[in-house]
């Protein structure tokens, strides 16, 4: 088996599968989204039955790319070779012991009391956190989305290299606000307190049996027991805390679950687009790390800057620098042909960055991104200046 998932999360079910099949084994591979994809999209030469996660690119991704089994391999009464098992959702954490105001929404996460003390995994390796800039980018559009993003640059104390660094990072005081699916802070609740971000946006996580495995039959097996009532319970046991997809089985026990989630469910707030975010997948995972990652300490400096500016200059001398430190230097329509043309042209390294068009066009945005800073370093200066005389 193939997953993003921590090992405590699978381990409840390699459990549940022993009790019940004792003379076969599970062994199972924890990897990064992207890695996983990247690792089966090059054939699966291991071999592996199963791949599961809570990424709804991934499946999307694999599914176009015909990595999956036979949707009946598991015969006419059994579970397709895809399927939904729980849903999730996004959010921010703190530690439950904090003094530090919890933000109430999005846009909270802007305020200059959380300079220094917000972090997130970076989306390039983390299936969860792509989601979650997906969602900024589907709900408010791809110029407010990346405004949003690169305005919260400014208050990033560190991006973390997995998901689940999120919340360890907030457990051990490395950070004071993590920015993470639910369940993976929700599992840690008697240390950490979550809360949604609203719109809701809930997606599915899923089980796929993989084409090319080396235990076909038995992947069906697993895949029963974990839509089974008992691997349906389990999800809600503390230390894995997550949605049920069996509408029947939330119903019945819809005291458990999130009040937000059940109020979502109910009104159907925001689906999320697994095709869109799917189609544009690699574009924004590199403009992320090309805007952010690869500029973080230089844009909080800049950040610092704007923001000790505020009262020294008239308001309206600070909308040109603003204008060049939010701004997303590539248009959602290149963005969006520029990783179907990376799909097309390598289907089986949508990660490596190895192709000349595509080394070519990093370049080119790396170049636009360093301007867009040069120039706003260069306004600011300007500013201080004056703001001195």
């Amino acid at each position: 088996m193939l997953t993003s998932f921590p090992p405590e999360f699978s381990a409840a079910y390699t459990k549940m599968w022993d009790a019940r099949d004792p003379t076969t084994e599970i062994r199972v591979l924890n990897k990064n989204t992207v890695a996983a994809i990247d690792e089966i999209l090059r054939g699966n030469s291991r071999g592996f039955d199963v791949f599961w996660s809570s990424s709804p690119e991934a499946f999307e991704l694999l599914q176009r790319n015909d990595a999956f089994a036979q949707a009946d391999i598991c015969g006419a009464t059994g579970p397709a070779s895809v399927a939904p098992f729980a849903l999730s959702s996004v959010g921010w954490a703190r530690r439950s012991d904090s003094t530090l105001f919890m933000p109430a929404n999005w846009n909270d996460l802007l305020r200059p009391l959380y300079r220094d003390k917000i972090a997130m995994a970076r989306p390039a390796r983390s299936g969860s956190t792509h989601m979650l800039v997906e969602q900024i980018l589907l709900v408010r559009g791809w110029e407010e989305g990346w405004r949003f993003l690169l305005e919260l640059s400014g208050n990033l104390s560190t991006l973390t290299a997995r998901s689940y660094g999120v919340p360890d990072g907030l457990i051990n005081e490395r950070f004071q606000i993590g920015l993470t699916i639910d369940f993976l802070s929700q599992s840690k609740s008697d240390k950490l307190d979550f809360r949604y971000g609203r719109p809701i946006v809930l997606a599915a996580a899923r089980v796929g049996i993989l084409r090319g495995g080396q235990a076909p039959h038995k992947a069906c097996e697993f895949v029963r027991m974990l839509l089974s009532r008992e691997g349906q319970m389990t999800l809600l046991e503390p230390e894995i805390s997550r949605i049920p997809f069996d509408s029947d089985l939330r119903a019945e026990v819809e005291e458990q679950l999130p009040p937000d989630v059940i109020d979502a469910l109910k009104l159907a707030w925001f689906d999320y687009d697994a095709q869109q975010s799917s189609n544009r997948y690699w574009s924004v995972n590199t403009l992320f790390d090309i805007l952010i990652t690869d500029r973080l300490v230089e844009r909080r400096n800049l950040w610092r800057r704007f923001h000790a500016l505020d009262g020294k200059v008239s308001p309206s001398d600070l909308i040109a620098p603003r204008l060049l430190l939010t701004a997303v230097p590539v248009s959602e329509d290149e963005a969006l042909k520029a990783s179907l043309q990376r799909q097309d042209e390598d289907q089986s390294e949508l990660q490596s960055g190895s192709g000349a068009s595509e080394r070519e066009l990093v370049r080119m945005w790396r170049a636009r991104t360093a301007a867009q800073l040069v120039q706003a370093d260069q306004a600011l200066r300007r500013l201080e200046q004056q703001a001195s005389q």
